[in-house]
Order: C-alpha cells, then sequence, then structure tokens
C-alpha cells in the first residue's frame, strides 16, 4: 500500500504536521484554501498581537528571530515568523495554495457495518492497515475547477476558530431580521482590511455580543475610531478572568500553573490512586492559589468598579483557556467612557437596536456586532461527506469530539486531527501531538483496542467536565498538560522527564525548551 499523506490547512498546526512528516521520510501534499501560510494568524483585527510572550509561542527548534524586539509581537510579525519557519525547513514546495478542501471521502473501504465490528483501530491498529483510500475534493479558489486528490492518510489542521459563526438563535420577530442597522460576526470584521474596518465603524453606534478576547479587542478599535462621542457597548453575558499583560504576569502563572507541583493538585485522566488522593487532600492549596490570585488582579485591576468580576474561581478560566491578555488601554477606554459594559444573560433585536432585559428603552445601534465565537466541532463535521462519519466525530451533544491522546478518532480510520484540544502554548502542543503523530505513521508506536482508546477518551471527557464546567467543549488540557505530555513521551520511548534535578523537575515551569531532544527521528 502507498502511503500518501495530505494535510488540510497551512496554519500553524498545519505547518508542523507537514514538518515533521518530511523528517520521518513521508511525502506529505498539504491543500491550503488562502494565498500563504499562517492560518488564522492572517484574517484578524489590526490591533491583534501575540498575548503571550515570544518564549511561549515559539517552535521547539525554531527560536524567533533577534530582529524582533517587542515581547508580544503584533500578527504581522506572527505571519513572517511562520513564512521564516516554512522556509527554513522547505516546507513550501509540499503546500499547495489556493486550494480549498470541500471535502473529505473513505473509498473502496470496508463496509460500514465491518468498521462498526472492528476491535482494533482501523481494523489492525495500524496506521495504513484499511483497505480504503481517502478522497480529497479541492477547489481551486482562482479558476473555481475541482480536483479529486487520493490519500492513505488525511491530517485535519483546520482549526475550529474561523469559518462557523456561532449565531445565538431568536424567536420569530426578535431576531437581527427586525433591525435597520447591520449585523455581523468579529469573523466578517476581523477579514477586513484596517481601512475598511475603520471606515466600517467611523460615527456609527456599535455594539458588541460577548466579553471575551475578540469581543474587547473589537470593543477598543471602535472607541479608537470614535472615541466618546459615540461609545461603543459591550453585551457582557458571562464575566471572564483577564491578565493586565503577560510579561510578569506569564511568569506568575508560570510558578503556579505550568508546573509539576502544580498538576499535583489537580486530578488528572487515568492518575494512580496515590496521585488521586494526593490532588484531594491537597485542594485547599489549590483553592488558596487561586484565591490568591483573583485578589491579586481585583486589586491591580478596577474589575469591581465596571462589574468585571467573574463569578465562577479562576482555575476555571485557565482550565478552559478562557483567560487572556487585556488589550491595551482597555480599562482607560472604560474610564473616558468611550467604551461602556451592560450586563444581561438575554437581549433580542428592534428596529433602533438591542433590547436588554430589565431596561425600558432600547440600546440604539447602527451595528450590532457577534463576538460570540465558533461551531468548531460543526467545522470538521462537515468536511466528512459521509453522514457516518459525521455521527462519528461529533458524536452526543453533551460530548466532545471524541479523541484518543487528542489526535486519533477511535472510529475513523487513517486519518488524524492537529490542533483541536488547547494548551498552555498551541505551537509546542500541536508540534507534540505532530511528533507523536509521525512517530505513529512510522510504526513506532502501538495502538491499543478500540474499546481501551474509547476508554481512554472518557476519562479525558470527564476531567474536562470537572474542571471546565459549563465551558469543557472547549476541550482546553492547560491544567494537566505536562500529564499528558507525559503520556505522548512515554509512547514515543523517550523519558518524560525533562529537568535537571528533583526540585527544578518540580517547581520549574515546562515550556517547549525542554522538549528540544524530542525532535530527531
Amino acid at each position: 500500500m502507498e502511503r500518501r499523506v495530505a494535510i488540510i490547512g497551512a496554519g500553524m498546526s498545519g505547518l508542523v504536521a507537514c514538518k515533521y512528516l518530511l523528517q520521518f521520510g513521508f511525502k506529505p501534499v498539504v491543500f491550503e484554501a488562502d494565498d500563504g501560510v499562517g492560518g488564522l494568524w492572517r484574517h484578524t483585527m489590526e490591533s491583534t498581537k501575540l498575548q503571550s510572550t515570544k518564549p511561549l509561542y515559539q517552535f521547539i527548534d525554531f527560536p524567533w528571530p533577534s530582529s524582533v524586539k517587542e515581547d508580544n509581537p503584533n500578527h504581522y510579525q506572527v505571519v513572517d515568523y511562520f513564512n521564516s519557519y516554512a522556509q527554513h525547513f522547505s516546507l513550501i514546495p509540499h503546500i499547495r495554495f489556493n486550494c480549498k478542501v470541500i471535502d473529505i471521502d473513505y473509498v473502496g473501504g470496508e463496509s460500514n457495518e465491518e468498521m462498526k465490528s472492528w476491535e482494533l483501530w482501523g481494523g489492525n491498529g495500524r496506521p495504513f492497515g484499511s483497505k480504503g483510500t481517502w478522497h480529497v475534493t479541492v477547489q481551486h479558489t482562482r479558476n473555481l475547477s475541482i480536483e479529486v486528490h487520493k490519500a492513505e492518510f488525511v491530517v485535519l489542521c483546520i482549526g475550529k476558530y474561523s469559518g462557523f459563526p456561532n449565531i445565538p438563535k431568536f424567536p420569530p420577530g426578535r431576531g437581527p431580521e427586525v433591525f435597520d442597522g447591520k449585523v455581523m460576526h468579529s469573523m466578517d470584521y476581523s477579514n477586513l482590511d484596517n481601512v475598511s474596518a475603520v471606515e466600517l465603524v467611523k460615527g456609527k453606534r456599535v455594539t458588541v455580543i460577548g466579553s471575551l478576547k475578540s469581543g474587547l479587542d473589537l470593543a477598543v478599535e471602535c472607541a479608537n475610531a470614535n472615541g466618546v462621542k459615540y461609545p461603543c457597548t459591550i453585551i457582557q453575558r458571562t464575566a471572564h478572568w483577564f491578565f493586565p499583560d503577560f510579561n510578569i504576569w506569564g511568569v506568575i502563572a508560570g510558578y503556579l500553573y505550568f508546573n509539576r507541583f502544580a498538576e499535583l493538585l489537580v486530578h488528572k485522566p487515568g492518575e494512580s490512586f496515590i496521585l488521586s488522593l494526593l490532588a484531594t487532600l491537597l485542594t485547599p492549596l489549590s483553592w488558596g492559589i487561586g484565591k490568591l490570585v483573583e485578589t491579586a488582579l481585583k486589586w491591580k485591576l478596577p474589575l469591581q468598579k465596571y462589574g468585571m468580576v467573574p463569578n465562577h474561581n479562576i482555575l476555571q478560566d485557565l482550565s478552559t483557556c478562557l483567560f487572556a491578555v487585556l488589550p491595551d488601554n482597555f480599562f482607560d477606554k472604560l474610564k473616558e467612557g468611550s467604551i461602556l459594559i451592560k450586563k444581561s444573560q438575554s437581549f433580542s433585536f428592534c428596529k433602533e437596536g438591542i433590547i436588554i432585559d430589565g431596561e425600558v428603552k432600547p440600546l440604539k445601534s447602527d451595528i450590532v456586532f457577534f463576538a460570540t465565537g465558533y461551531k468548531g466541532d460543526e467545522k470538521i463535521k462537515s468536511i466528512f461527506k459521509s453522514p457516518f462519519f459525521q455521527n462519528y466525530i461529533i458524536g452526543p451533544t453533551t460530548s466532545v469530539v471524541p479523541l484518543y491522546r487528542q489526535i486519533i478518532h477511535p472510529r475513523i480510520p487513517q486519518l488524524a486531527i492537529i490542533g483541536y484540544a488547547e494548551g498552555g502554548s498551541n505551537t509546542f502542543s500541536s508540534e507534540m501531538k505532530s511528533l507523536w503523530l509521525a512517530h505513529f505513521l512510522d510504526g513506532n508506536i502501538e495502538m491499543p483496542n478500540i474499546r481501551e482508546m474509547e476508554k481512554e477518551v472518557k476519562l479525558w471527557e470527564d476531567n474536562l467536565k470537572q474542571y471546565g464546567g459549563m465551558f469543557y467543549w472547549k476541550r482546553c488540557i492547560f491544567h494537566c498538560s505536562i500529564w499528558y505530555h507525559d503520556q505522548l513521551c512515554k509512547d514515543m520511548k523517550h523519558n518524560h522527564k525533562r529537568k535537571k534535578g528533583f526540585l527544578a523537575e518540580l517547581f520549574q515551569p515546562y515550556g517547549s525548551v525542554d522538549y528540544k531532544g524530542l525532535i530527531h527521528k
């Protein structure tokens, strides 16, 4: 059997997947709908910059160039960094730009009934062991011609924060259709160039639905364009914890949450009885550390004054990757009145704008932006042509996409997903997954039976629900990322303890630099 591998997407995850597969002797083909690498970083707001400092967002074996002096590079610099990475490792010849994947279909393989009866992944536990071939339907974005490419293995690197905006549903007569103004999703705003974005909001009464990172960024851009004459109003449904910056606070978080000792304070999927007992006994310490950080943030930032104190603890936001860094001068904008915040769990549209529960007068608006996130699961589901696989990939509404090792679906053969699960550093997390995948495709990792794979998937899902609460669907493994990377290292037969000395191993923060020795075959 041939070992053709197709990678869908040339964002950060697609680049590292391509790099490691090349390193292991494969010749992957990457399909990218855009005309360059970078993924979501190519389509973002003008003010967007890296939230974390450079060392926390860099490739294992490719540091940031010395020419980038900023601690938090802007999105242009991030795209340049990705381009440099692709050039350095000769990835560009393997990428087919302006090629949008319409769908993928598993053709010529076993029947649905046969696949349901499998005991081993793909029938025999091997990456290229199934009979079928993936047919990848590609549309050339310039001439709209269609081609079908065949591959024995597909790697989905399509991300989950684009393409499928999450728009709230409204009763008839109370939705955007009754509004005389313009309604957009933050995705559409991000796709505009800087001049067009400013022209769109200039002199307009803007309302932003949502108070996560994209919502606050959008509000600041509107405030910069309009000042106090036309203040931007944020409708805050749920408050979340924000850091003022990640320079000092990132170091603090590193020593409080990014080391092995911190992970002793939380329960981890598949842990031993001793570790489980220890996490239970140390729960008060975990609670105390969280309260200390929350108190420091409330002292540093006027959260109480503007009604921005969350009702949940900070560990929940860390465990769901919903913590973020505030935009520059955000509280200055609140103080001067160019940004207003209104708290409301529910709202509806009227002809003049937004009706907020509990308020008599409507909030008059010219433009309403939904900064309400994306339907990442639907995006993954839509790429499968077969309803059989569509049902597998989504599962029950109370579940997340079930992935063994956060990479492989137990019931879908010859396919992997990189970049769906989030961590403290997504570059490093995607690299580790890609390295594991390259080892697996090269025959160096033995897969357990499907029942064991699904058991492990359930353990992780239960853990996500335990710490993530209602936001478990974010599939963030921040709170036990070292534990997760330990599993990958053990699968690849590498030493999972990467520090020198007992105290360093226990208390020093973990990052990409600790895994440099893993990059070679």
